[in-house]
């Protein structure tokens, strides 16, 4: 597999019939900033402010961004990991933030995510056999014998031995951790599934394998992602959709295809000028777009669009007035004034 394919996975057939699973709607989430003896309140960190996209069942929605942008705490957000500040989190037409206790636990069933860091999520305390087969013994789904079973079949699923059962994480490679992170997220037969940057600290030539890993488990089994990721050559294989980030809000949203090719909003189409282009004349020919400063603090954003302080071609209303988050045509959503 190549991921720099433009073409591969444009026009991958949807299995949800455009239905919406998954809905966000003016998702917030503000960590406190905390000082001194008594830990008074001094500020907040806007990680995520004010976040608007659905999800439809069966397809695969790309989330990316710069690093620090809020990518990951909206992935965890709507799991529920952190307690939203503000908004909704709509899971099969129920607000997931209303709920609490045994029936989130029970709606918490369907969605599952699959972390980052195949080293640190896995407890190195514990065998293989009984990370996998966790989740089946904290719902009551399976014990003993029955789970010992099935934490077998889910490894043989992602494609390892099922005898590795009785081994320990640190006897396995990265991306053999990172199946045994898959098989634990599918051990209740999810829905949906946050995969949180999940090929970003695998070598090249394993990442290949894992995203063809998560394609063959989304057709077989009818999941449905929100793919996490910075790299955008990746998220363009993978995905249906595609949402851009920038300082915890969206800049742009539309279908794979039409955002890398007719990308509108400015960050888009800097971020899409820095991917590598596996043609050397086109590569020469190409104009790159460079931005210049730093990203502002999620801490302190600057007023009106939080992009106006690197944007090249910001007026003065970018500077003075947030931009409304709009639909420009079928299906392909903006955040800018001079679009």
């Amino acid at each position: 597999m190549s991921v720099e394919n433009p073409h591969l996975g444009a026009n991958r057939p949807r299995n949800g019939q455009d239905r919406v699973l998954l809905k966000v709607e003016n998702l917030k989430k503000y960590f406190p900033i905390r000082r001194g003896v008594f830990q008074r309140q001094v500020g907040q960190v806007k990680a995520v402010d004010g976040v608007s996209f659905d999800v439809r069942q069966g397809e695969t929605l790309g989330l990316v961004g710069e690093s620090g942008c809020g990518k990951s705490t909206t992935g965890r957000v709507i799991l529920q990991l952190y307690p939203a500040t503000e908004g909704h989190v709509f899971f099969d037409g129920e607000d997931l933030n209303t709920l609490k206790g045994e029936a989130l636990r029970q709606k918490r069933r369907k969605l599952q995510m699959i972390f980052q860091d195949p080293y640190a999520s896995l407890n190195p305390r514990i065998t293989v056999g009984e990370i996998v087969g966790e989740p089946l013994e904290v719902h009551g789904v399976a014990r003993g014998k029955e789970k010992t079973e099935r934490a077998e079949n889910l490894l043989q699923i992602v494609g390892l031995n099922p005898h590795y059962a009785s081994r320990f994480p640190h006897e396995f490679s990265g991306g053999q951790r990172q199946r045994i992170g898959i098989a634990r997220a599918l051990a209740l037969n999810p829905a949906f599934i946050v995969c949180d940057e999940p090929i970003s600290a695998l070598d090249v030539s394993i990442q290949a394998q894992v995203i063809n890993l998560l394609e063959d488990l989304q057709q077989e089994m009818g999941l449905t992602y929100l793919f996490i990721a910075h790299d955008l050559s990746v998220v363009r294989h993978i995905s249906d959709r595609v949402a851009v980030m920038y300082l915890g809000q969206l800049m742009e949203m539309a279908d794979q295809q039409e955002l890398y090719i007719h990308a509108l909003h400015p960050y888009t189409q800097a971020l899409l000028s820095a991917v590598p282009v596996p043609d050397p004349v086109v590569e020469e020919t190409r104009q790159r777009i460079i931005l210049t400063g730093d990203v502002p603090s999620p801490a302190n954003p600057p007023p009106g669009c939080p992009f106006n302080t690197r944007c090249p071609i910001a007026i003065d209303v970018c500077r003075q007035q947030k931009p409304e988050w709009r639909e420009v045509s079928a299906g392909h959503w903006v955040a800018c004034h001079r679009v």
